[in-house]
């Protein structure tokens, strides 16, 4: 399971078995959809699947997921989606009823988003070969002229802003999958980012790098982040945005909120001349209200993240080597 986790094991189940069997060149670093050119444009393509347990869980569904995890995967790359794919495995024995409440919520949530889903597959599986209900959505949309968001863009400088605060998927799927009560009711962040990308780039064309922190969570992105633009990263422990109710949770279940699953919320390392404009933008939209500057690209400790704690120390925040919460997405 800790290969299907988004950290040091997802990358070397794709370096050392898939990138050599596919034949295909390295990318220089990960990302969340390749930016391909095609008659003249430049397009985004990404491809996701979908296998979170349960189906349903406070804000959202495996249908809200399906649609919204592949358009933010195109908005990190500054497209907007325009259309997807969807393709379907079902488990022998699984209730109708179900099935239509998935495709209610994808087709609702496709809707909010502006995306079509022009084609797809369904399959049926043997009952016990699968968990209900399985989707893959591929997408692709169109990155407008000027904009550059890879991670080898970053340098010394740059701040470091995430739109909101974190934790709230992952907690949300641990507290409906184990039956957990907390003192308030923990809703996922699920939501589509390509309004609040577009918002930013209006700004200036000029952010360095997009990543939507979901497996691993913030700590698996800014790693990633570091180790491909050979930058130090710093953050303030104190100005990332987590809720309490997430802070208690994560205390009780011996989580770090900085790995847990976010699915409606991103992670932006802007030129520090265009910071304050940006996060102006950024908290004027719904989905960056409580955006904040977390800290910033340093030329010490290439490759590495550290975080600066409330009580003057620093801790080294590692790459995740699997997941602490499986089946989040």
């Amino acid at each position: 399971m800790g290969h299907g986790g988004g950290g040091a094991m997802s990358a070397e189940l794709v370096e050392q078995i898939f990138l050599p069997a596919l034949a295909g060149p390295a990318p220089a670093a990960p990302t969340d959809a390749a930016a391909v050119e095609l008659g003249g444009a430049r397009l985004a393509f990404s491809t996701d699947s979908f296998v979170v347990r349960p189906l349903f869980f406070p804000g959202g569904s495996i249908g809200d997921l399906a649609v919204n995890g592949t358009v933010n995967d195109l908005a990190m790359s500054g497209a907007r989606a325009a259309y997807l794919s969807c393709g379907v495995i079902l488990e022998e024995g699984v209730e109708i009823a179900t099935v239509g409440r998935v495709a209610e919520a994808l087709g609702a949530a496709a809707r909010s988003a502006g995306v079509r889903v022009v084609t797809g597959d369904t399959k049926v599986v043997e009952a016990g070969h699968g968990d209900g209900v399985y989707i893959n959505t591929s997408g692709i949309g169109l990155i407008p002229p000027g904009v550059d968001l890879r991670p080898e863009r970053v340098v010394p400088g740059d701040v470091v802003i995430v739109s909101g605060a974190i934790g709230l998927h992952g907690v949300a799927i641990l507290s409906k999958r184990e039956n957990l009560r907390f003192e308030a009711e923990i809703e996922s962040d699920c939501a589509a980012l390509g309004g609040l990308v577009e918002t930013m780039l209006a700004v200036t064309p000029d952010v360095h790098v997009l990543r939507d922190p979901t497996r691993g969570g913030l700590a698996a992105s800014l790693n990633e982040i570091a180790a491909a633009s050979g930058t130090g990263i710093v953050v303030q422990e104190r100005a990332v945005p987590v809720p309490p109710p997430v802070a208690s949770a994560c205390a009780v279940l011996g989580l770090d909120p900085m790995y847990v699953a976010n699915e409606g919320k991103l992670v932006a390392f802007v030129p520090r001349h265009h910071a304050d404009a940006v996060l102006a933008a950024m908290r004027a939209h719904p989905l960056g209200a409580e955006a904040a500057v977390i800290g910033e690209a340093v030329a010490e400790h290439p490759g590495m993240v550290v975080a600066r704690t409330g009580l003057g120390g620093t801790r080294v925040v590692d790459m995740p080597l699997g997941e602490q919460l499986p089946r989040i997405c």
